[in-house]
């Protein structure tokens, strides 16, 4: 018996392997050759993340790209709010790298007041100080994608592609540092169940662009100062996904996106505006429309079953 390899186009969905995925890779199979409207069309779906911070705009956006049969032209720019919050992320916490003693730097990281974020650090020492460095590398690279971060414990490179070498290579001067943050387990859950996740797994995984980045770093900063059992579960990537207040209008428009492929849209409940945003049905949109509901369905149903340490 063989297992059949999902095909490249679903490289970003665990569990892609079922019939459903079969039965539209074959209505894929009817329409070959595609034109590169379609193609670029079915690259977006494949580069979208249920934990983005603004995923419900994003498959908004490829819904739109369905209807008009092409993507429309868009700012590559990082959105501004999310670029303020890393901004003050990294101007407070290298402050406090520099001055650990330093109070009164006013403003606020992810909603939160960062005298309070930083004040969950404790006394300052080395060990901490280092810790902190690798957050505001891991920051600083999110705002300016020539300054490196090299991964603590990942072995994976900027895209999740396998790596290229043992992470924490970069890190031989300061092994032992390495090793406490190796070594220090965070305890909390996932999907309501007890998990753990390493201190250097956390940093690893603080993506600029998850939809609970402020709420992550927090934990982490609480970690480092010792609290390791925080009352907020660690949402990074698919981990504690439906904890993401964008779940609900993504299944939405999932749903939708069903109703339109299937020719099943005078029942439901779904979204008038999706439809007509997707416009009249053809063999293309219903391939497309397909391919993004599946893909939605597998980021927010998938069980992350793994512990991070």
């Amino acid at each position: 018996m063989t297992t059949e390899v999902p095909r490249p186009c679903w490289q970003n969905c665990s569990g892609a392997d079922d019939d459903e995925v079969r039965l539209i890779d074959a209505m894929e199979d009817v329409l070959r050759p595609l034109d590169d409207a379609t193609l670029q069309i079915r690259g977006l779906i494949t580069h979208f993340e249920a934990c983005y911070h603004e995923a419900d705009k994003e498959a908004e956006f490829i819904v739109r790209a369905i209807g008009a049969g092409g993507c429309p032209p868009r700012s590559q720019e990082r959105p501004a709010e999310r670029k303020r919050e890393l901004e003050n992320a990294r101007q407070a916490l290298s402050a406090w790298c520099e001055n650990p003693a330093g109070r009164g730097r006013g403003g606020d990281i992810g909603g939160a007041p960062a005298d309070k974020l930083l004040a969950s650090l404790g006394e300052p020492d080395p060990r901490k100080i280092w810790q902190v460095r690798r957050v505001v590398n891991r920051i600083r690279h999110a705002l300016d994608p020539d300054h490196p971060y090299h991964n603590l414990v990942l072995n994976v490179g900027e895209y999740g592609e396998p790596g290229t070498g043992r992470a924490g290579d970069r890190y031989q001067d300061d092994v032992a540092f390495l090793q406490q943050t190796r070594e220090t387990v965070i305890h909390d859950t996932v999907d309501g169940r007890p998990s753990r996740i390493s201190l250097a797994y956390a940093i690893d995984l603080l993506m600029p662009c998850g939809w609970d980045f402020g709420g992550c770093l927090a934990t982490i900063l609480q970690a480092i100062g010792g609290d390791l059992h925080p009352q907020r579960p660690v949402a990074c990537c698919a981990r504690n996904i439906k904890l993401s207040p964008l779940c609900d209008r993504l299944q939405t428009i999932a749903a939708t996106l069903g109703g339109f492929w299937r020719d099943q849209t005078a029942t439901g409940h779904l979204d008038r505006g999706v439809l007509a945003s997707v416009g009249t049905p053809t063999p293309v949109k219903r391939w497309l429309a397909a391919s993004l509901e599946k893909t939605i369905r597998l980021h927010l149903s998938q069980p992350f079953e793994m512990d991070l340490f």
